[in-house]
């Protein structure tokens, strides 16, 4: 009989792990539940499933792992390590909206499964649809089987499922996860079209900047050595010349050391502290920073708004937005307003304390509160914080861009200002000369 290694949730969202033996996964998924517990993830144990494959090839009447041998032999199969298993939010917000449209209008959902699996193009999301509809099919609730694949629907994807499921609006649910992906989809679109524009040119001003030092700059330090003959070079020509010497000199040097730079900062970031100076550092930063605060705030508002709206409690709610937030600081703020919640006090109070959100959005949440309209006024902060985005990234694009191409300007310039200074330099000694003959 087959094992299967289960994780699951028991009564107080504590995960518990085990191995049972049944004789299928539907039938773990029973006993699991018999045991007052809630599985996340269900999976036959390799040993199981090989001793299967070999009774199963004995009874045919072939070596065990002929078949296996045999696909090897004509098929090369390639992992790459925390790439696979893995789908772009914009396949998912399709697939998501997809869905809502066939459930909407009618059509049971292994079936709708059943067609976006026939009909989807991406080989990873394809299969996860196939065992989406294989657990469906086999009792389990659509919630449980998203649940199975974490890497591709998160907290936010499954719990709203399971509250739509529960009141039996799964139709409606999927709609506004539909939403909320487009929405921030979006919002995204436009930021990396927005920076796409000051960041070529960035590339092409270190590019210029790289053949200058590395290439022009030297063949004229020649050509300047040939001709004044020993006589001393204009200071800012020296100055230009020192800094092409140093750098084409330390060019592995310079390269290796801000390649270093930020693989350390990479893995400073990866520690708590780091990560939340760097959070920190990111919501204060000129200009950006005013940036990502607002897409922080419209993300946070946004993401409670529509889960709570679906019909998540409250404080599962905060959790799934803490973990969701993308930023330390604000998931700090997030998890002092479920402690704020948990004892029973207002979610207004620990906001304003943070620090982080403005006065608007407080006194809009605590209207809701008082109202009894949370989830309404929480949308429409959202909405407001996306038009104040798409503001923000407009000046930004627009401020940025002279700022580049003036500072690209003045370096080019003073490169070619301080190698044309010896010439003039040059051409002031030749005149001097000319007078002094016709003097003469």
């Amino acid at each position: 009989m087959p094992k299967y290694s289960y994780v699951a949730m028991d009564a107080r969202g504590k995960e518990v792990k085990g191995v049972i033996e049944v004789a299928s996964q539907n039938e773990a998924i029973g006993r699991i539940r018999e045991m007052n517990l809630f599985p996340t993830k269900i999976v036959e144990v390799d040993g199981a499933k090989e001793a299967r494959k070999a009774a199963k090839a004995a009874r045919a009447g072939r070596p065990a792992g002929a078949r296996g041998k045999k696909r090897g032999a004509l098929d090369l199969e390639i992992k790459i390590p925390g790439l696979s298993g893995r789908v772009k939010p914009k396949i998912l917000m399709t697939f998501t909206r997809q869905l809502a449209t066939l459930v909407d209008a009618g059509l049971p959902l292994l079936r709708g499964l059943r067609v976006l699996e026939k009909q989807e193009k991406n080989a990873t999301l394809r299969r996860i649809i196939g065992e989406l509809a294989l657990s469906v099919e086999g009792g389990s609730t659509f919630s449980e089987a998203l649940a199975q694949h974490p890497k591709v629907f998160n907290r936010l994807y499954v719990n709203m499922v399971r509250a739509g499921e529960m009141g039996g609006v799964l139709e409606v649910v999927l709609n506004r996860l539909a939403q909320f992906q487009e929405k921030a989809q979006k919002i995204k679109g436009k930021v990396v079209a927005a920076m796409f524009y000051p960041i070529a040119v960035l590339i092409v001003a270190c590019a210029i900047i790289t053949v200058l030092t590395v290439y022009v700059i030297p063949k004229f330090e020649e050509v300047f050595q040939g001709l004044l003959e020993g006589e001393a070079l204009p200071a800012f020509t020296r100055l230009v010349l020192d800094i092409s010497r140093t750098v084409r000199e330390n060019l592995l040097t310079t390269f290796l050391s801000i390649v270093g730079f930020f693989i350390l900062l990479k893995l400073a970031t990866k520690t708590k502290l780091g990560r939340y100076a760097w959070d920190k550092f990111k919501l204060k930063m000129p200009a950006i920073g005013q940036l990502i605060s607002k897409l922080a705030i419209a993300r946070f508002t946004r993401t409670l708004g529509t889960l709570v709206s679906s019909g998540v409690p409250i404080l599962q709610a905060l959790n799934i937005v803490k973990e969701t937030a993308g930023n330390v600081v604000i998931a700090n703020a997030i998890a002092a307003v479920h402690d704020s919640v948990k004892e029973g006090e207002t979610i207004t109070a620990p906001l304003e304390a943070s620090g982080i959100f403005p006065p608007m959005v407080i006194s809009m949440v605590d209207v809701g509160e008082q109202t009894g309209a949370l989830p309404e006024m929480l949308l429409k902060i959202a909405d407001n914080y996306d038009d104040e985005v798409d503001n923000a990234v407009a000046a930004m694009t627009s401020l940025l861009e002279p700022i580049m191409i003036v500072g690209l300007a003045l370096i080019v310039g003073s490169i070619v200002i301080a190698m044309f200074l010896p010439l003039i330099k040059l051409m002031e000694g030749v005149g001097d000369v000319g007078r002094k003959g016709g003097e003469d």
